[in-house]
């Protein structure tokens, strides 16, 4: 949390680049700047990823739909993007198989075979095996489907903890001098020929001004009404070029459909697709929708039942087990925003993104657009953009990003030299049981989980359960939340349960409340 008095302003202090939006987008272009040398300051309204970006169907992946809408730029980069992300967290990301049940009645199999072949070979591929054909009858993924579906394909993509992802960027950032302030809002940017004069507000009320050459636009789904209120021009002319079209992606998540675990695709009569994913063991996540947003708050998107009954109904067609509104244990949305190219269809709207430079008076960057998968050449093209309006070319200030691990990604004192991240990951799980042999193995793999190599700034020199504090939910104890409060910005219990882990998930009501309550009666000193 920002620490602003509640009295005057305080006295105004200088960035270089002052970064209004916590998303994925915001904290990888954070990161990026930070690593460059560059002074950085991140403002976000409410917690880190609180909103799109911690709504995603949570996948490291090409796009592989995008192909029939000639996307190949666009898939093409996504699928380079895929190994590069899976190398830099592979505590948060894995490689992930997918089963396509071919229907008949909605592509021809040459037309999948012709896309998957291209998926294959639009990028180079180490990690990730290629495509093949499967006989359902014969493979495991084909026992909770339909006996219709006899046949089928088999890809490769990659899981991310997509709120965990936003978070490990920020802590990164934070590590190479940027400033990260939460719950924090950009009330005011005025703008003029030398730079941009911010008034930071936060959580209660106390205003903060701060001096900064330039601004990066990165607010998602508000990057636009960012342009026509918050930022003002120094000589009135408009900001805001750009409509955004705001497009609601819902999800719904029930108990686990099937036992393997590989993730299905299915194809849809209305020509999308959606995902039903193995989700936190217990669980099976099915989405996505795209409605279309209109005159409502970002922020204010919940599922409607009609989303609801759809994603139950197309699931149902492929399983054999029907699945119903009633078997919903928790539903989340998104909104995805997305550039206006006038398409009727919300699912045809371009996810590739754009940034816009403005340098007629102090430079104004603008992130129009983009996908998780993305994020990090987003963040890379964005700093190179944001350097050059600061006179600064990228040979001067050089990209560094490609090959670098995030937060806790990097395992190697615990494992030695890495060779593929998922083993990688199993590796880590056993040296981390070895070294905290106390530790039951369904809690050992979460906290490796979430904390990859950073476990150890967590458990430290703890020899047994007593050294982690009193056990305020199952698995849960206060040395964890401490850490959460003093190294992650966590404040509230939805930051906790749902954002830097999914244990709201497992918990009832009164867990979840008991974990509210140990936060409202310790909150973190400053």
């Amino acid at each position: 949390m920002s620490d602003f008095s509640s009295s005057s302003p305080a006295p105004a202090t200088d960035c270089d680049v002052l970064i209004v939006g916590g998303g994925i987008n915001g904290c990888g272009i954070a990161r990026d700047l930070a690593g460059r040398g560059w002074r950085v300051v991140l403002c976000e309204k409410d917690d880190l990823a609180s909103h799109t970006s911690s709504s995603s169907t949570k996948l490291i992946h090409g796009g592989l739909r995008y192909l029939e809408y000639y996307e190949f730029s666009l898939v093409r980069k996504a699928l380079q993007e895929r190994e590069v992300l899976l190398k830099s967290a592979p505590h948060i990301m894995w490689p992930l198989r997918f089963v396509m049940p071919h229907d008949p009645s909605m592509r021809p199999a040459w037309m999948i075979r012709i896309g998957l072949f291209m998926y294959d070979h639009l990028a180079r591929r180490e990690v990730l095996p290629g495509s093949r054909s499967v006989d359902l009858r014969k493979h495991a993924a084909g026992r909770p489907l339909k006996d219709q579906y006899k046949r089928g394909f088999i890809y490769s993509d990659g899981w991310v903890d997509d709120a965990r992802l936003v978070v490990l960027n920020a802590l990164d950032a934070q590590a190479r001098g940027a400033e990260v302030l939460t719950r924090t809002r950009c009330v005011h940017a005025q703008r003029d020929a030398d730079g941009w004069t911010a008034t930071l507000q936060g959580a209660d009320g106390g205003k903060r001004v701060l001096r900064a050459r330039a601004v990066v636009n990165a607010a998602g789904p508000w990057a636009e009404s960012f342009l026509r209120g918050v930022a003002q021009s120094a000589k009135g002319e408009a900001l805001a070029t750009k409509s955004l079209r705001l497009v609601k992606g819902s999800h719904i998540v029930v108990p686990r459909l099937f036992e393997h675990d590989h993730a299905y695709i299915f194809q849809n009569p209305d020509k999308r697709i959606i995902f039903a994913i193995p989700y936190q063991d217990e669980f099976t996540l099915i989405g996505t929708t795209d409605i279309e947003l209109t005159g409502d708050d970002p922020g204010a998107a919940r599922i409607a039942q009609e989303e609801i009954d759809y994603l139950c109904t197309q699931a149902s067609r492929y399983f054999e087990k029907p699945i119903v509104p009633a078997d919903v244990v928790w539903t989340y949305s998104g909104v995805r925003p997305l550039l206006d190219d006038d398409s009727g269809d919300p699912s045809a709207v371009t996810r590739d993104y754009m940034l816009e430079s403005n340098t007629t008076a102090a430079p104004l960057l603008s992130v129009w657009g983009g996908k998780i998968t993305t994020f990090r050449k987003l963040a890379e093209d964005a700093a190179d953009e944001v350097g050059k309006m600061l006179g600064q070319s990228s040979a001067q200030r050089p990209a560094w990003t490609d090959g670098a691990f995030l937060a806790g990604g990097d395992l190697s004192a615990w494992i030695g030299a890495a060779s593929r991240p998922d083993d990688d990951f199993e590796r880590f799980v056993s040296a981390v049981q070895a070294r905290y042999p106390w530790l039951y193995g369904q809690m050992t793999r979460r906290l490796a989980r979430g904390y990859g190599a950073r476990i150890a700034d967590l458990l430290g020199d703890a020899k047994s359960f007593a050294d982690l504090g009193a056990e305020v939910a199952p698995g849960l104890y206060e040395r964890e939340l401490r850490f959460l409060q003093n190294h992650e910005w966590a404040v509230s219990a939805e930051d906790v349960l749902w954002r830097r882990s999914k244990l709201g998930l497992h918990y009832t009501a009164e867990e979840r409340g008991q974990v509210a309550l140990w936060l409202q009666s310790h909150p973190k000193s400053n």
